[in-house]
């Protein structure tokens, strides 16, 4: 059979570390082996009843049967505009600041084709998700890292960064709370943040993906609620975490009108938009109210809890969750990320992702993932404290 050559963007392209964790849980699921699934950062309870309601009724609506305005309907980006109004008292135009996404993944890896030509500097976390590297290249952009180190909480350090570097610049990409460090900015960060894009003239993209999930009575900050953020950059937000609406595929960027115009536009040209019924139920979600949004919020730090208690119990260092679904556990002394991650699957049954995946920094932590009950994270908990007994050797007196 005849095999075509890939183009070069195609082949700049890093592996999908995702894809590669799945291939490997699979392998061990087919052997019949007892496991607990720690390792992905999908969501495992379904969209809340009135949004799936919302949807089904919206799906019976003929108008929405006929291709949707390419640039998404005026409704939602209105009601995108009311929530961040409500949620984070930002003022947004629905009409110049918003862009409706297929899901923030996409949005994500369109921006670095929308502002990066060959050769041009994207700041990337490191540890980061690893989608913005696909972006990049894709777009045969140069990164650059922002190393996300503990000492400084997981905010890069902008004074370790050379000036030459941050003149070449042209994007930005932050998270936080972040994944995979569960880390969570401040106001100060931001508003250095915001200096630091003005005085460079670079575009900040703040994937706000875990924006509804913070802890201990602190709500994670917007970026948008920092003045001049606008100015210099665009906020993604996801309705799969918020919402448990994962498989629904529908994001929005929200800022800067010169990179909302330019997503569209990239879009245009990709895509007609979302399915009208999708929109109309996220409208509703955005619109109605916000219980389900809290009782998830609750979930998961009832679930965080019992982790953290439970490690710390075993001896094992990690970093204090704040926000996200995600926790960021050290490996023990010996191990490297990648090891650990092995021996917690082959030895126990816990699958987890090795923090090299996330990037260089990520070495030496694993990342583990709240999705799973509590009977399950309890069972967790004794399988992590089995392992710490049995197989991690003592650091020598």
């Amino acid at each position: 059979m005849k095999e075509f050559q890939q183009s070069e963007a195609l082949q700049r392209l890093p592996d999908q570390f995702f894809a590669k964790l799945v291939k490997k849980l699979h392998t061990y699921q087919q052997q019949g082996r007892d496991l607990i699934n720690l390792g992905q950062g999908n969501p495992d309870q379904p969209t809340p009843d009135h949004i799936v309601k919302s949807l089904q009724q919206a799906a019976e609506n003929p108008v929405n049967h006929k291709y949707s305005p390419f640039q998404g309907f005026d409704h939602l980006k209105e009601a995108v505009a009311t929530y961040y109004k409500r949620e984070y008292d930002v003022d947004v135009d629905p009409d110049q600041e918003v862009a409706v996404l297929f899901g923030s993944k996409a949005g994500l890896v369109e921006l670095s084709q929308c502002f990066l030509n060959t050769g041009d500097v994207a700041l990337v976390p490191d540890p980061g998700y690893p989608d913005y590297w696909s972006g990049v290249a894709l777009a045969d952009g140069v990164m650059e890292p922002l190393p996300l180190l503990e000492e400084n909480g997981f905010l890069p350090n902008y004074g370790d960064i050379e000036e030459e570097t941050l003149n070449k610049a042209k994007l930005m990409f932050l998270n936080y709370p972040n994944n995979p460090t569960s880390a969570v900015a401040n106001r100060a960060f931001f508003e250095e943040t915001v200096e630091i894009a003005d005085q460079h003239d670079i575009c900040v993209v703040h994937d706000f993906a875990y924006g509804a999930i913070g802890f201990d009575g602190d709500k994670p900050l917007s970026f948008l609620q920092v003045p001049g953020a606008k100015n210099v950059g665009v906020e993604i937000y996801t309705m799969s975490k918020t919402f448990n609406m994962a498989g629904w595929r529908i994001a929005f960027a929200v800022g800067n009108p010169s990179v909302v115009q330019a997503l569209e536009l990239i879009q245009d040209h990709y895509y007609v938009s979302l399915f009208g019924a999708v929109q109309d139920a996220a409208a509703d979600a955005l619109l109605g109210s916000q219980d389900c949004v809290d009782n998830i919020k609750d979930m998961y730090e009832r679930r965080r809890n019992i982790l953290a208690t439970g490690l710390q119990e075993a001896g094992y260092e990690f970093t204090p969750c704040k926000g996200s679904f995600f926790m960021w556990l050290k490996a023990p002394e010996g191990y490297s990320s990648e090891s650990f991650a092995d021996e917690l699957l082959d030895k126990v049954g816990l699958f987890t992702a090795p923090g090299i995946g996330f990037g260089e920094y990520g070495e030496s932590y694993v990342r583990i993932g709240l999705n799973n009950s509590e009977e399950s994270l309890l069972d967790a908990v004794k399988r992590f404290k089995a392992f710490k007994k049995e197989h991690v050797k003592k650091p020598e007196q």
